[in-house]
């Protein structure tokens, strides 16, 4: 039998409420262009998102998240160079030449409802209440940061993984399919002989923030779904200098490394489907030009 996925088709209120969200989650990576530097500790980076999120009445919709041996327990990843992604962030302090990729998951609140300010956010437990069963407008973006001055490998990886997130976008048009933003990616990643992971993939987002269709970053033009106007999605290549295959720290169940040793980058957008094209619902300014 062939199973059935549901996807829900988004109203303008709940994309608007998602472009709301967004909007704040994009002004929080812009204020990290000025923070993130050498000799900075990385939890720095945890901090000021945190400090934003309190004043802005948003929700970090990571903390409580479920895993396979803890919930995760932060606002923040921040995967570093051979990091690929969910790592978590700590106590080190970055060094020039590093790549750092921050990914966040927030949702703004009425004040009236919720005070985001009063919550403890190192409470996990209770957060997760909160978290859980928000169903307001869900914005996911993760950004990569060069620390100081990289080196052109460092670079090229940056600007060839930034250039995969805007391919896999511009294919996400009404009457494409799902494997169309896959192969945009995989063609121009393995071009520079690069590995674009496979086990971690885009998906729709609203009413939570991990929802059906998954979105790989490799696959075959005019396979899978047939994307529609109204899909909400994730497009958010990771991509590795060597090999695609990633190890996780099974301690946490969270952080994945390239199996290699390699770096690896990340860039994601969350979008909205429209008939004139995809409208990115987390953009930071003029596409292209940050």
């Amino acid at each position: 039998s062939k199973e059935v996925i549901m996807i829900t088709i988004k109203s303008q209120r709940e994309i608007d409420l998602m472009d709301k969200s967004g909007d704040f989650l994009a002004s929080v990576h812009i204020g990290l262009r000025d923070l993130i530097k050498p000799d900075i500790d990385m939890w720095d980076i945890e901090e000021y998102v945190r400090k934003r999120c309190k004043e802005d009445n948003a929700l970090p919709l990571q903390i409580g998240v479920e895993g396979s041996v803890m919930d995760y327990p932060y606002a923040t990843c921040c995967s570093l160079n051979d990091e690929v992604a969910h790592a978590f962030p700590r106590h080190q302090k970055l060094v020039e030449g590093d790549i750092i990729c921050v990914d966040m998951v927030v949702g703004l609140v009425d004040k009236t409802e919720l005070d985001v300010s009063k919550l403890d956010f190192d409470n996990v437990e209770q957060m997760k209440q909160y978290t859980e069963n928000f169903r307001g407008g869900v914005a996911d973006s993760c950004w990569a940061y060069a620390v100081g001055k990289i080196s052109p490998e460092a670079q090229q990886l940056m600007d060839v993984t930034k250039e995969c997130l805007y391919r896999g976008i511009a294919a996400a048009k009404v009457g494409n399919r799902i494997g169309d933003i896959g192969a945009a990616i995989q063609e121009y990643a393995e071009s520079y002989g690069y590995g674009v992971v496979r086990d971690l993939v885009g998906h729709g987002v609203g009413p939570t923030m991990h929802e059906e269709p998954m979105v790989p970053h490799y696959g075959r033009a005019g396979r899978g779904l047939r994307l529609r106007e109204g899909m909400v999605l994730t497009v958010e290549p990771m991509i590795n200098t060597g090999t695609w295959e990633i190890d996780t720290d099974f301690e946490t169940g969270w952080a994945h490394k390239t199996l290699d040793g390699g770096l690896s980058c990340q860039y994601e957008h969350q979008f909205v489907i429209t008939k004139d094209g995809p409208v990115i619902l987390t953009s930071q300014g003029e596409e292209g030009t940050y």
